[in-house]
C-alpha cells in the first residue's frame, strides 16, 4: 500500500512539475519567448537566420514567431500580454509613450538601418528623378507608418510637397497594393519585397528607385518590450539580443546566396532565384546594421521625420524609450 502511495505521489509531483515548467519553459528546457513581427518579409533576413540557424536556442530561448500585420497590432498584442517582444517601426513606441501609458514599450535592439521598400513604375525609366512624380498618382502607405513617412521625407528632400504636388493613395490595405497597381490603380506604387520583385517578374511594372538608398540611414525597425517585461526578465532580453547579433554577424559575413539558402524555409512560396534576387537587393544597399545599438542620433532623426510628417506633437527623451545595455 505504501509503495502504491509513493508511486501516486511521485506521479502527481511529476505532473505538477511539468505543468509549472510549461508556464515558461518548452519541453526541451528552453525559455519560451513570444515574438510578434510587424510583417513577414525578406527585409528582416538577420532575424530569420537567427531562427533557422538555432542562434536563439544556443542562448537558451525557444522563440515563437507570429505575424501582427501592422505596428499598431503588434503594440496592441504586447500591451494585452499576447506577445513578449515586438518587432516593428520604433515610431509606435513614441506614440504609446505620448499617450501617457504607464507601462510603455522600450526599444532595446535595432535591426534595419534603411527603408525596405521600392518605387515601382509602369515604365522602365532608366533616368528617373523624384521630380517625375509631380502631378502623378502614387499608391502609398498608412498615415503615421514608417513606409509612408519615409516616402514623404524623400519627397521633401527633393523639393516636392506631398500634399499638393502629387496624389498619394493611402486607403489600400498593406499586402494588396501591388495587386491594385497591376489592376490599373496609380502611376507608381511603393512596395516592399517580395511584391516589388513579383510585379517586375510578372511584367506588371519596374523597380526604378530604392527608398532605402534615397532616404539614407533611418532606424526603420527595432525590437521592443514593455518596461515591466524588461525589468522582470533582463536575462531573456540579453539572450535574445545575443542571438540576434549572431544573425547580423552571419548576414554581414556571407553572400546573398548563402543567406537565401538559410532563410528559404521561412519563404517556401518564393522560388529560390527570386529569393536570392531580393536578398541581394537588400544586401547591396547596406540594409542591416552590424550591431543592434539604437543610437541617439538615429532616434532624433526618427523624431525629425515624425515631426515633418505632422504626427508628433511632443518630442520624447532618448533615454526614456531606448536602452542600449543589452546591445553593448
Amino acid at each position: 500500500m505504501r509503495k502504491k502511495c509513493l508511486v501516486v505521489i511521485g506521479t502527481v509531483l511529476a505532473m505538477l512539475t511539468m505543468a509549472l515548467t510549461g508556464c515558461g519553459k518548452s519541453t526541451a528546457g528552453l525559455t519560451k519567448v513570444r515574438l510578434q513581427e510587424v510583417a513577414h518579409s525578406i527585409f528582416y533576413a538577420p532575424m530569420y537566420v537567427a531562427l533557422e540557424e538555432g542562434y536563439f536556442e544556443e542562448e537558451g530561448l525557444s522563440v515563437e514567431l507570429s505575424n501582427g500585420n501592422g505596428a499598431d497590432k503588434v503594440m496592441t498584442a504586447m500591451i494585452a500580454g499576447e506577445a513578449d517582444i515586438g518587432f516593428m517601426g520604433p515610431e509606435a513606441t513614441i506614440y504609446v509613450y505620448n499617450e501617457g501609458n504607464s507601462d510603455y514599450a522600450i526599444n532595446f535592439a535595432q535591426l534595419t538601418q534603411r527603408a525596405g521598400n521600392f518605387l515601382v513604375s509602369r515604365t522602365n525609366d532608366q533616368n528617373f528623378s523624384w521630380s517625375d512624380l509631380k502631378g502623378k498618382t502614387v499608391i502609398g502607405g498608412r498615415a503615421g507608418g514608417m513606409p509612408q513617412m519615409v516616402f514623404e521625407y524623400i519627397l521633401k528632400l527633393n523639393g516636392i510637397n506631398p500634399a499638393t504636388d502629387l496624389t498619394i493613395i493611402q486607403n489600400i490595405d498593406f499586402g494588396v497594393t501591388a495587386e491594385a497597381f497591376v489592376g490599373g490603380t496609380g502611376d507608381y506604387t511603393v512596395e516592399f519585397e517580395p511584391f516589388a520583385t513579383g510585379v517586375e517578374k510578372d511584367g506588371g511594372g519596374y523597380v526604378i528607385a530604392s527608398l532605402g538608398v534615397d532616404s539614407g540611414y533611418v532606424p526603420y525597425t527595432c525590437f521592443s518590450a514593455l518596461g515591466s517585461y524588461i525589468n522582470e526578465h533582463p536575462e531573456i532580453i540579453q539572450s535574445f539580443t545575443n542571438g540576434l547579433q549572431k544573425g547580423l554577424d552571419y548576414v554581414n559575413s556571407h553572400s546573398s546566396e548563402e543567406i537565401a539558402k538559410i532563410i528559404q524555409p521561412q519563404f517556401e512560396e518564393t522560388d529560390f532565384d527570386t529569393l536570392k534576387t531580393i536578398v541581394e537587393r537588400y544586401h547591396s544597399q547596406d540594409t542591416w546594421k552590424t550591431d543592434t545599438i539604437f543610437t541617439e542620433e538615429a532616434f532624433e532623426l526618427l523624431q525629425n521625420i515624425l515631426e515633418e510628417a505632422g504626427v508628433l506633437d511632443k518630442r520624447v527623451d532618448y533615454n526614456a524609450l531606448v536602452t542600449t545595455q543589452f546591445s553593448k
